[in-house]
Formats: C-alpha cells, structure tokens, sequence
C-alpha cells in the first residue's frame, strides 16, 4: 500500500499494485455489504474467492459485480451455503470443504449480527455469540488444516466490544438481564480473543490471526435498530464531536470499511498476528475505564488477554462439542 493510510483508506488503496494471482480466500457472509465489497476486492486482484452465504439466492443477486471484476482481474468467485447459526450447517459446509481438498491462504470471518432482539441459535445458544463467535469457532478450525503455510486469518470485531467483556458462565443470559448491545459487546470481544488464542496456536507455522474494526458504516448490520435509534447516536457522536472543537461525524464508505479486512489479511503475519486493527493500522491498547466515544480507536485489554482467551477457547470446545 502507499500514501497515507487512515479512516478515508480504501479496498483500492491497500491492493493498489499487488497481485493475489494463486491465492485462495473464504469470506463468509458475502451477500451485503463489507463482504461482497472484501470479495470483490481479492478476486478483483486475481484471488479464487469462495463465499459463504446462508441464502445461495440472494447471494447471487449482490455478487454480480464480483464476478465482472473478479473476471476482469484475472480472479474467480464461487459461493458456498453456510448457516452460521446452525451447527449442523457448518459443519456441513466445512466437511464439503475438507473433502474438496483445496487450501486456503486467507480467511475472512466477516459475518455477524448486531444489536438482535434475544433469540436462539438452532443449537440453543444466544443469537449473537452463536453466530459471531461459535459459528466461526467451529468452521475455522475444523478447515484449519486447508490452510497454507502463512495463511491469514482475519477475524471482524468492532470498537463494540467496549461494551461487555465476555461471560464464561452465563453466555446465553440464563442468569443475567438480556441487553442487545452487552450481548454484542460479549460477541465482538469474543471474535478479537478467538484471534488471539488461534493465533498462538498457529503462529509457528506461519499462520497468523487478527480481529478488525472495520469502523462506522451503513450496512444490513443495522437492521435490528430501533426506528431513529441511529439517528440519535449520529446526533449524539456530533454533539461530542462539536464540544471537542472537531467536525461532524461521516460514515465510512463500504470500501472504507471493507479496508481493514484487506489489509489485515495481506499485511505482513508479523505486524498484525494477535492484534486488534483499526484504521489499517494495529490499534493501541487503552486504559481501563478510559472515556471514549464510537469515534475513538484503541481496544480494551480485556479483548486481548491470553489467559481470558484460552479461557474462552476451551469453553467454546465445550459448547460446540469438539476439541481442536
């Protein structure tokens, strides 16, 4: 990548001049948003990109631009059915994947809810920690094997995981009052720690993990909000802003927000392996307590604890009924 690099960055920016001519990548949720543009972007600089979506249907109909690109950079774009909030389904899928036999250089677990009124998985587990966190548990490490030495794994986090570390105890809110953005909280640490401890465990063959942020954008993630609810934290972020001598708040582009995921799985291992990136840059470590607002970069010391993810790596073998 050259020129600065920041908030405003790019797709485009981070993959202008590199080749991904013989790389292989999984993106998982390619039917909206940041991962049609993360898949259009990798077969667009000549990657094989498998997608995975939970509806074939609706998958083909936002991924038309994939293929052109994909086909004018010398890439190629297939999909996959995946159900993350089903067990059965992602074993499914990853069993047709160890079968076809073909590796992988780079994972993106892009995927996700945010914010969901309370449910269940069809396993039984809370709706967001199912689908972010166990659903992605189970696919990556039953295909680890697929992956190629100094393959990428690039897990999406968010600066939401400021709202909740996770709860090893009562993961699901049998004990506890449900609060939709606690359980996101709980599910994006949970995505930055998975990283964590996959990457310890992968890291001596080359094999690196990262959590991204990809930062404030306008997507299908939002479909759970309350009627105005966005309206009033943009309003909120500007009155901050505007108190702090700074301009208003602008959504990021979604080639801006898919920016980080590019960059984080083409980056070099080294720099990002165990890391929280933002900004495609490694995000710093903050104070506990600190005061911040959806703007702020930094990650809670709590996401990145190796103790607390291990912790949560056993637990997650546990619940999904296999050790790795």
């Amino acid at each position: 990548m050259t020129g600065p690099i920041g908030y405003t960055t790019t797709t485009e920016d981070v993959l202008k001049g590199v080749s991904l001519a013989g790389k292989r990548a999984l993106v998982t949720g390619t039917s909206a948003g940041l991962g049609v543009e993360t898949a259009r972007a990798l077969a667009a600089h000549g990657a094989h990109v498998v997608g995975a979506v939970r509806d074939l249907a609706k998958g083909e109909a936002a991924t038309a631009k994939v293929r052109a690109d994909a086909k004018a950079g010398g890439g190629s774009f297939e999909l996959i059915e995946l159900d993350l909030a089903s067990l059965a389904s992602v074993r499914a899928a990853a069993d047709a994947l160890v079968a076809k036999g073909e590796k992988f250089d780079i994972i993106i677990a892009n995927a996700g809810v945010m914010a969901a009124p309370f449910g269940k998985t069809a396993d039984g587990f809370e709706t967001q920690f199912g689908t972010n966190h166990l659903g992605h548990f189970l696919l990556i490490n039953r295909i680890a094997s697929l992956l190629n030495p100094g393959a990428r794994v690039v897990s999406l986090a968010s600066s939401g995981h400021r709202f909740s570390n996770v709860d090893l105890e009562d993961p699901n809110f049998e004990h506890t009052d449900y609060d939709p953005w606690a359980a996101y909280g709980r599910a994006k640490t949970a995505n930055i720690l998975f990283a964590v401890e996959f990457d310890r465990r992968h890291k001596a063959s080359g094999i690196r993990a990262a959590a991204v942020h990809p930062g404030g954008i306008q997507t299908e993630l939002d479909r759970y909000l309350p009627e105005g609810a966005l309206d009033a934290m943009v309003a909120q972020i500007n009155d901050d802003e505007k108190a702090a001598g700074r301009g208003p708040f602008a959504f990021k582009t979604i080639p801006q927000g898919a920016a980080t995921s590019v960059w984080a799985a083409t980056a070099d291992g080294a720099e990002v392996g165990g890391h929280y990136c933002e900004n495609c840059h490694v995000g710093a470590v903050l104070a506990p307590g600190a005061k911040l607002n959806p703007l702020s970069e930094g990650v809670f010391g709590y996401a990145l604890d190796p103790e607390t993810a291990k912790a949560l790596w056993a637990k997650s073998e546990q619940w999904v009924g296999e050790q790795f």
